[in-house]
């Protein structure tokens, strides 16, 4: 019984120490004891953590029955010595094998969970990243839209002081064409004018002709 508790103890304490340390080890340590919790293996961990707690209630009940009668006779006998030595190696070997199996199962929850907070750790800093990513590309999409929008409102400008300079060419050309309108409406009234004359001048002519025609004809009568 004592070879067996301590080969468990052993083992438990090599458990632990592969548990403590990042090694490759650990990998299949935690593999191990996540099978040992799978399926029927809680059950035979607890069958197993009974009988450990009944074998050292035992040890604890013989040790106290040898006090007891120690106490009666006044001094330990060497048997009585013996088995008291036995029985306090047992109690204590398995006392330290349930707690070295609390700690492994504590161990093994704590890995566990950090690596799940580690994975979403990595989860998160990664979406992070990548939102960072998208935010820098955003901010890129929006300098180049906004420096599209400078060269558009130049462009507007530009377009601005043409369409100004066109719209004062042709308030310049309306005003030539007004004045060349008024300068036309004053040659046709001249031209009106220099008919009405001419018809005038034609019109005294040919009552001057129309007299003399008159008078030549009365001498030579």
């Amino acid at each position: 019984m004592i070879q067996l508790l301590f080969a468990l103890l052993l083992a438990e304490v090599a458990v632990v120490g592969v548990l403590l340390f990042n090694t490759p080890l650990r990998k299949l340590a935690l593999l191990g004891l996540d099978r040992l919790k799978r399926g029927r293996g809680p059950l035979v961990v607890r069958t197993v953590a009974a009988t450990g707690l009944v074998v050292l209630g035992s040890s604890l009940y013989s040790m106290s029955k040898i006090w007891s009668r120690s106490n009666q006779i006044g001094a330990l006998t060497p048997t009585d010595q013996v088995l008291l030595s036995r029985h306090f190696l047992e109690a204590s070997l398995m006392g330290y094998s349930l707690f070295l199996a609390l700690i492994i199962d504590r161990l093994h929850h704590y890995i566990r969970e950090w690596r799940g907070l580690r994975k979403s750790m990595e989860a998160a800093m990664k979406q992070n990243r990548l939102l960072e990513e998208a935010k820098s590309g955003k901010l890129d999409e929006i300098k180049a839209r906004d420096t599209k929008i400078t060269s558009l409102n130049e462009e507007i400008q530009q377009l601005k002081l043409a369409s100004e300079e066109r719209m004062k060419e042709v308030k310049m050309a309306e005003a030539n064409v007004m004045a060349l309108r008024k300068q036309s409406e004053g040659l046709l009234l001249e031209y009106d004018r220099l008919l009405e004359d001419n018809q005038n001048l034609r019109s005294q002519l040919q009552s001057i002709d129309h007299h003399l025609s008159h008078s030549d004809s009365k001498k030579n009568a």
